[in-house]
């Protein structure tokens, strides 16, 4: 099956709201074997929801919308979906029980506009949104021209799935009910036609994607490192560079026309070439990575941060369980709390500064100390706009690390970043890739 996704609304298009919900719609289509064509983001307007999904369905079999199902004017995609479906608005006694249940603690969201939301398309079959009053519709049809024709279940249909926008009620959606329905329907198929279905991921084989990490070497270089490697690669195998923060991610897929056997061989031929820049064999965060290492070794870590703010902090407290082994931190941002809680002597701040290799080597030191931690990182940087100077530019940031083995410390320039937030993104890339690939080495 081939799928495209399509969110609606305004504030997709006008930066206020960032388009979250299609990279997790598209995993959760990938792991069950459904490849994502196409994503698209269209207005609240009439005329170009309409055409996106003429577009969507000449390509793909299952068209899933996101956005535009709530009570207010300008939430007008149930309302195009019945122009689009030749169907009306009938009242769905299943959904309005439903919504009342929903809000019987608060009768006040109960109102005239609320009302609407129990009024669906009739031609749709309704699936429940568990935590929200806008419900789930599902069409099936066949496509004939610029227009579907509504007609009854049957081996060429196409669907088109209707989710509401906000996020965590999009994903109890596909989680509780979209993807055991869309599982449901293969099923069906496979049964109808004995194994033949056109919808059979047996049929097609399985889409696998396995994606390398690599840090500090520049794509381009990357590329032409790999280049007979890549050349050589069988059609059925396409390569990505998905670069971002410093750190590349390199993809490779199949779309149902390789085995697992022979994408890991080729992984194999790959990976005495990247050896010296690859973190890890998997897609994961980075905090994830470190996180799982020090939970198999027992051991701990804590935080001093100056230009970061926090965000290094707030990467590693992110992860689940992190309990285990994220034991705190220090955002040091003025040189008081550097001195008076994390121990750097006055002497090394006056005769160094405060971004200077002995200035963090001694809050790594220090937080390491105060939180009697096995790891400890620390970061000290001018992330700008200002407070450059001719020696010290903007996006000049120190890191330690210290560790069991000693304290050891990097200047790195991410000035080319320019961006404020780029820089301390990049500091915070490069504080967990290091220690990640020497936890490696002592594998």
């Amino acid at each position: 099956m081939r799928a495209e996704i399509i969110t609606i609304g305004d504030e997709l298009l006008i930066g206020q709201v960032v388009d979250t919900n299609s990279a997790w719609m598209a995993e959760r289509l990938n792991e069950a074997g459904i490849e994502l064509y196409q994503i698209t983001s269209v207005h609240d307007d009439r005329e170009h929801i309409l055409k996106a999904l003429d577009e969507a369905f000449s390509r793909a079999d299952i068209v899933l919308t996101t956005g535009g199902l709530g009570p207010t004017k300008d939430d007008i995609t149930k309302h195009v979906m019945c122009e689009y479906f030749c169907t009306t608005l009938v009242e769905d006694s299943r959904v309005r029980e439903h919504i009342h249940e929903l809000y019987k603690e608060r009768p006040d969201v109960l109102n005239r506009l609320t009302a609407t939301q129990w009024l669906v398309p009739e031609s749709a079959k309704i699936l429940t949104n568990r935590v929200g009053s806008a419900p789930i519709m599902v069409f099936e049809n066949e496509v004939k021209g610029e227009r579907l024709k509504v007609r009854g279940e049957g081996q060429n249909s196409k669907f088109l799935i209707a989710m509401p926008g906000v996020p965590h009620e999009m994903k109890i959606a596909m989680r509780e009910q979209v993807m055991p329905f869309l599982e449901f329907r293969e099923r069906s198929q496979s049964e109808l036609q004995n194994g033949a279905s056109a919808y059979s991921l047996e049929a097609r084989g399985e889409i696998i994607h396995r994606t390398m990490m690599l840090y500090g070497i520049a794509e381009s270089t990357l590329a032409l490192k790999i280049e007979e490697w890549e050349n050589a690669l069988p059609q059925s195998m396409h390569l990505a560079y998905l670069p971002k923060d410093g750190i590349i991610r390199l993809r490779l897929s199949s779309y149902g026309e390789a085995t697992k056997e022979e994408i890991e061989q080729q992984l194999a031929n790959l990976k005495p070439l990247i050896a010296g820049n690859l973190i890890a064999t998997e897609d994961l965060p980075l905090e994830t990575i470190l996180g799982n290492q020090l939970k198999a070794r027992h051991q701990t870590i804590a935080t001093a941060e100056s230009c970061t703010g926090g965000r290094l902090a707030a990467a590693l407290n992110a992860q689940s369980g992190s309990s285990a082994y994220y034991m705190g931190s220090v955002v040091a941002y003025d040189n008081r709390i550097k001195e008076q809680v994390l121990g750097v002597k006055h002497s090394t701040l006056e005769k160094y500064g405060a971004v200077s290799e002995q200035t963090v080597r001694e809050m790594a030191e220090g937080v390491r100390a105060l939180m009697n931690t096995d790891y400890a990182i620390a970061t000290s940087g001018i992330a700008g706009p200002t407070g450059g100077t001719p020696d010290k530019p903007v996006g000049t940031v120190w890191i330690a690390w210290a560790t069991p083995d000693g304290t050891v410390a990097e200047c790195y320039h991410f000035g080319v970043a320019r961006e404020r937030e780029q820089i301390t993104q990049r500091a915070v890339t490069a504080a967990l890739v290091e220690l990640i690939k020497s936890l490696n080495t002592k594998q």
